[in-house]
This record gives structure tokens, C-alpha cells and sequence, in this order.
């Protein structure tokens, strides 16, 4: 199976670091390079906003999916086609459906949540998509020492930090996804 389209996660601040708001942007215009569409959650800020303006600017697929009560918060980004949802439940369910894979960027409690729904779907075998970490200044690491520490605890089977990855390359992060959804296919 090839990657068609990427669910991108990331976080709504614009208050955070420029080297964030610029991985954002390059995640972007990669993904209009490749031609792979970009699923987010639909709103023009923070990384969000960044990611989707670049995709779209540089001739990219994006497909922004809204819940209606966070349309002022998050300011939809109307340069590209939308789905409005009602809960932030069905924003996911309808990400998870449009995806082929799952790109975290840094974000916050938002994004930590989606990603860990995803994480846990994967671990319940409801999917087989990849999931890829991206984080050129080690952001997630915390995040996957806690993992590692579920395993030491034998609660999460050594065998589940196969199925996703810390990249610290947009290159690495494509390869990664790319590989294992040829994977996933056989």
C-alpha cells in the first residue's frame, strides 16, 4: 500500500518555538512534494496552520477536518476544503479514516492525546497504519521513555515499540512510513 494521505498532528500555539513553527512549514511543503495529502485538524494556527498554508501553497492536497464548537479557536483555514464535525471525537475517528499514516509534530496536550488514541488503537489491532514521532530536537523522548517504561512494567508487550517511530529527519519520517505500510500490505 502507498501513502496517499498523512493525518498530521501538531500543535495550535503560535507562541511556540520558530523552530517548531519552521518544522511545521517544511512538513508542508514535503508532503506537496511527494504529492500526499495532508488530513489535519483544520485550523489556520499554531503548527496547524503552518503545515496546512505551506501544503497548499506549494500545489498540495488538504483536507481540514473542524468541530464546529472550536471553528473560533482554532480559526478554520478556509483556502482549503473542510469537513465540520460535532465532537472531537469525530474529528478523529474521521482523520483516522481519511489517513494512510500518522505524523506527530510537537504540539501540546492536544496533540499528545490524538496521537496516544492512535497509539492505542494501533495497540488494540483496529489498525495497522504507521505512526512516526517527528521531532529534530528530541521533543518526544520523554514520551518514549515513558513507553519504554510500560514495557519494563510488563504492561505493554516489548513488541508494540516496533510499530512506531522517533524520526529526526523528514526523510526518515517518509521512509519510515513508507516501509511499513508496504509492510502492513503483505
Amino acid at each position: 500500500m502507498a501513502i496517499h494521505s498523512v493525518c498530521v498532528y501538531c500543535g495550535s500555539s503560535d507562541t511556540t518555538r520558530p523552530e517548531y513553527l519552521d518544522l511545521a512549514t517544511r512538513t508542508g511543503r514535503a508532503l506537496a512534494e511527494r504529492g500526499v495529502r495532508m488530513v489535519y485538524g483544520g485550523g489556520r494556527v499554531g503548527l496547524m496552520g503552518r503545515a496546512a498554508e505551506a501544503c497548499n501553497g506549494a500545489g498540495g492536497r488538504v483536507l481540514g477536518i473542524m468541530p464546529r464548537f472550536l471553528a473560533r479557536r482554532e480559526i478554520t483555514y478556509d483556502a482549503v476544503p473542510h469537513e465540520m464535525v460535532d465532537t472531537m471525537h469525530e474529528r478523529k475517528t474521521r482523520m483516522f479514516e481519511e489517513s494512510d499514516a500518522f505524523l506527530v509534530l510537537p504540539g501540546g496536550i492536544g496533540t499528545l492525546e490524538e496521537a496516544i488514541e492512535m497509539l492505542s488503537w494501533r495497540r488494540l489491532e483496529l489498525h495497522q497504519k504507521p505512526i512516526v514521532f517527528l521531532c529534530e530536537d528530541n521533543f518526544w523522548d520523554p514520551l518514549f521513555v515513558l513507553l519504554q517504561h510500560t514495557v519494563d512494567a510488563a504492561l505493554t508487550p516489548p513488541s508494540f515499540l516496533d510499530v512506531l517511530h522517533k524520526a529526526s529527519t523528514l526523510d526518515e519520517a517518509f521512509a519510515f512510513m513508507t516501509a511499513r505500510a508496504a509492510v502492513a500490505v503483505a
